[in-house]
């Protein structure tokens, strides 16, 4: 299948070379270092025990993809409406289009722009970027999307390429559990610059965590939403087999970039005022983080 990525850091990275190993035709849109690195070398895909380059074509261009069968979204949520603009002209009413992001409403955000159904996915991978060119896996890489008319076709051809996946009847129920485990780890990992292990070793994390946590929950059943699982196990889950990962808020602020820190616990802060539930743990931690974000240009 003709694949194009478009947002090539570590998420979009790590799909579309386990995606070009496998065979496919993969074309990733990312920044010019990546693209460089990567027309010149390959995409080193680094499983930390193995190496190994994959053949991929890299452009920094929208415009490339044009003739791709499916799309994964994977660019930031702050970046939806911007990157959907551009890739609009160059996709088809069959186009497949998934979105790998962080957050609840990318999908319906990103369909209004393209004029045509998006497939959210939540995602549950450990990735960073090592380099130009170079990503970084540490663990987990499943899939969850919603049923739809192509999810099957998805998941047939993601599954071969070592992608686990699952299709839920209550894809937005998935996507709240994704975004309330990173409402609980995203900010504090950005604020500390500590990795998930590390992080909840500290004296009342895990208090915070919870606070957190039952506030979302909150806000997801006043919102009509049942969050699927046991929300609080997976969270603990995590500390346990993630424990070397930096959350994607902790890497974005060490880089100097903005975060999707409004997409998450900035989010359930907005979802809270609207539906009359106080959520005043996940306001000093988006509040935070925005002064952390903002530490360079003052």
């Amino acid at each position: 299948m003709k694949i194009a990525v478009m947002g090539a850091g570590a998420v979009g990275c790590y799909y579309g070379a386990m995606l070009a190993r496998a065979g496919h035709d993969v074309t990733l849109i990312g920044r010019p270092n990546h693209v460089e690195a990567m027309n010149r070398d390959g995409l080193l895909l680094d499983f930390g025990t193995s190496q190994e380059y994959v053949a991929v074509t890299a452009a920094s261009d929208a415009a490339a993809i044009a003739g791709a069968e499916l799309v994964l979204f994977c660019v930031k949520s702050t970046d939806t409406q911007s990157a959907g603009e551009q890739i609009k002209p160059f996709i088809s009413p069959d186009t497949i289009v998934l979105s790998l992001q962080n957050g609840v409403d990318n999908a319906e955000r990103l369909g209004a722009v393209l004029g045509q159904p998006v497939i959210p996915v939540v995602v549950y991978v450990a990735t960073s970027m090592g380099g130009a060119g170079h990503v970084k896996h540490h663990g987990r890489g499943e899939l969850v999307f919603g049923p739809s008319s192509q999810s099957q076709l998805v998941a047939d051809t993601l599954r071969p390429a070592g992608i686990p996946v699952e299709i839920s009847e209550n894809a937005p129920g998935a996507l709240w559990a994704k975004m309330i485990l990173n409402c609980a780890y995203n900010a504090l990992s950005a604020i500390i610059q500590l990795p998930y292990g590390k992080l909840v070793e500290g004296d009342g994390v895990w208090d915070v965590m919870r606070n957190a946590v039952d506030e979302c929950l909150a806000v997801a059943k006043a919102d009509g939403v049942t969050v699927p699982g046991n929300v609080w196990e997976a969270i603990e889950k995590i500390a346990a087999t993630m424990p070397a990962q930096f959350s994607s808020t902790a890497q974005d602020l060490a880089r100097g970039k903005p975060s999707e820190i409004d997409y998450l616990n900035g989010y359930i802060v907005r979802k809270g005022r609207e539906l009359g539930i106080p959520t005043p743990t996940n306001l000093t931690l988006f509040a935070l983080t925005k002064l952390q974000e903002g530490k360079k240009a003052i």
